[in-house]
């Protein structure tokens, strides 16, 4: 009897035989991120009620195994639908997330009656409204990777996307005050039951436009007009786009009267248009335009009033909060008196008092983890928001495709800039604003976005570290060039 031989596997196969193994090998070690951030979580859990409670109740594992099984759903979806995706991701937004459950949770047993405390469940409170959103919002970004199997299918509706994201952005500064304004900025859309924050989706939407968009301008938008001072500038009719967007902004900050959002939106536009041309010129006018525009609110604020005057008041506390601290500059002063208490090391989990700080779960939340975990604490979690912006920006430079390119950078810049807004005017560097701290705040709108965001990022990032095999490999890496750079042919990322 004669036995054949099993051919060896030729070294492209052994390759692909090896990048599989190596991707279904980071989805262990995805799996033991998320148990650690857990125990984090848990460990968290247990220090508020040894502080609040003086004793560990025997339930306070209950929230983090609740969001420990709503990862780990995550998790398999991953598993099966993204298996090659980063594995840094979810574990690292899982921890902020459960960090921000645990100390709204927090929030709430320190509002309780001392009697009461440890009859607190977990679902109740603002604690347990924002661990509800964390299911719906993670269901929705379990959802939105077994709709979107191809990142660059979305590009078919970027002109779509990039119409609701203006309608959005713009229906909170047209509703009337009564259901669209807090603390001074028109950002909500107040339903009575429900309220929405539609700029969380609108940015979102917007750069998925942003992208398709320079991913076809990009071209025209790279050629140079003049060279000064080394840097060569754009021609002067291709201005276009960014002085729109810039109105757009200036629009934003008027009537929605909040610099965080106009900053928000300009700066992902101007750094996606960054990340497609290459051209350092680019953000020079984009920062010239936007601090020369709010500058000039600040100016007409002073003079003029009427919707530039909430600006005007911003600032004016900002340069001097301690001018009427029990007043006007209250909210400023009480966060930065809050950073002050905590020092270094901080009070402790539940060891604080946030419940002194207006808003301290929503705007002011870093203030409120600042007091009790000091800034080594703080110094973490921005280590956290740094690791899930360099994954994103990673997946950018892995990814094949332009479109891919830009979205991903674009999307991982614009949360960064949001954690920026936020500490920025926490810790007065900049005026306060009416963002929410991503993954921390409560609020069901920012976290069902900025899930959708990582959602996106795991698809891509998905696409970047997949294997080419077969007639695949040939397609993105032709006969004597590399794969497609930032500068290729654009239809090649608009069919998937």
């Amino acid at each position: 009897m004669t036995v054949a031989a099993t051919p060896a596997p030729s070294p492209a196969t052994a390759g692909e035989q090896s990048g599989v193994r190596l991707a279904r090998s980071r989805r262990n070690a995805e799996l033991s991120l998320l148990l650690l951030a857990m125990v984090l979580v848990a460990a968290y859990g247990a220090t508020v009620e040894a502080n609040l409670l003086d004793t560990v109740t025997p339930d306070f594992w209950m929230p983090a195994a609740a969001l420990g099984a709503v990862f780990l759903g995550l998790h398999l979806v991953i598993r099966f639908l993204a298996p090659f995706a980063d594995p840094a991701l979810l574990p690292a937004v899982a921890l902020l997330n459960g960090l921000g459950v645990g100390f709204l949770r927090r929030i709430d047993l320190g509002e309780a009656p001392v009697a009461d405390r440890e009859e607190l469940a977990i679902f109740a409170g603002i604690g347990g409204r924002q661990l509800a959103w964390t299911l719906g919002a993670v269901i929705l970004a379990a959802g939105l990777l077994a709709i979107m199997r191809d990142h660059r299918s979305i590009s078919r509706y970027a002109y779509t996307l990039g119409l609701a994201g203006i309608v959005l952005v713009m229906l909170p500064a047209v509703l009337p005050s009564s259901i669209s304004e807090r603390n001074g900025a028109k950002l909500w859309i107040d339903l009575g039951f429900v309220s929405i924050q539609p700029g969380e989706f609108a940015k979102l939407a917007l750069l998925v436009f942003f992208a398709y968009y320079l991913v076809r301008k990009r071209e025209v938008l790279s050629l140079a007009s003049r060279r000064f001072l080394g840097i060569d500038f754009p021609r002067g009719r291709d201005l276009g786009p960014v002085i729109g967007v810039w109105l757009v902004s200036l629009l934003v900050l008027v009537f929605e009267k909040d610099l965080g959002t106009s900053l928000l939106y300009f700066g992902m536009f101007v750094v996606t248009l960054y990340i497609a041309t290459e051209r350092v010129s680019w953000l020079l006018i984009g920062l010239v335009l936007f601090f020369g525009g709010a500058y000039l609110a600040y100016v007409l604020g002073s003079t003029v009033g009427g919707p530039f005057a909430n600006f005007y008041l911003r600032a004016e506390i900002w340069l001097d909060p301690f001018a009427d601290p029990t007043n006007k500059g209250y909210q400023l002063v009480q966060g930065l008196l809050a950073l002050g208490t905590g020092g270094l090391f901080g009070a402790g989990p539940g060891g604080g008092q946030p419940d002194i700080l207006p808003e301290v779960q929503n705007d002011f939340i870093f203030a409120g983890i600042g007091e009790e975990l000091g800034l080594f604490g703080l110094s973490a979690l921005l280590v956290v928001y740094l690791l899930i912006v360099e994954r994103g920006l990673r997946a950018a430079l892995a990814v094949r495709d332009s479109f891919g390119k830009l979205l991903a950078g674009g999307l991982a810049f614009t949360l960064g800039l949001q954690v920026f807004v936020i500490v920025g005017g926490i810790s007065k560097l900049i005026p306060l604003t009416g963002q929410t701290t991503p993954f921390l705040s409560a609020g069901g709108s920012s976290l069902m976005a900025n899930w959708l965001l990582i959602g996106v990022l795991l698809r891509v990032s998905d696409g970047a570290r997949r294997p080419l095999t077969g007639g695949a490999a040939k397609a993105a890496r032709p006969a004597g060039g590399p794969p497609e750079q930032i500068h290729g042919a654009p239809t090649e990322v608009i069919k998937p």
